[in-house]
């Protein structure tokens, strides 16, 4: 069975958006780059043309890529928010009770995570951690460093 890509009707627009350019400007781009390559001659020794066809080929890769993501997406649905429990597509700002630290992070799918943005998968230790918690309810996250304990603060739905 195909791997599934939860993924938010926002993400899906970006990927749709990026995917179109790809295939149209970007490519027209690159053809146009390896059509000058070959104007200067030989194409044993031709740096550039080596360069044009590795863009290509990072093209089409890119395009497959996103056409796979596309073809297996699964759109989150704010599923929890009724419930007031954390859940793909939500904001949760949690207290770390070692440091009394407040963090807030968005919980998202695979796709979409992106840790130096606060962006964390459902998927990741945290993310499995603190999916269907609500308020007030505390947890403990596995890290490479040890585990620590955390407890959640607010849940929101953005």
């Amino acid at each position: 069975m195909a791997k599934e890509f939860k993924i938010t009707s926002l993400r899906l627009h970006d990927l749709e958006k990026e995917l179109n350019y790809l295939k149209t400007t970007r490519e027209r781009e690159i053809a146009a780059m390896i059509a000058e390559a070959r104007s200067y001659g030989d194409l044993s020794e031709n740096s550039e043309y080596d360069a044009a066809k590795n863009e290509q080929a990072k093209l089409y890769g890119r395009i497959a890529e996103i056409e796979d993501i596309l073809s297996h997406a699964v759109i989150i649905e704010d599923e929890n928010e009724a419930t007031g429990r954390v859940g793909l597509g939500c904001s949760v700002t949690v207290e770390d009770l070692a440091t009394g630290e407040k963090t807030t992070y968005r919980i998202t799918g695979s796709q979409e995570a992106n840790p130096m943005e606060y962006k964390l998968s459902d998927d990741s230790p945290f993310g499995r951690a603190i999916v269907g918690k609500s308020a007030g309810d505390t947890f403990s996250v596995a890290a490479p460093s040890g585990s620590y304990e955390m407890k959640v603060v607010e849940v929101t739905r953005d």
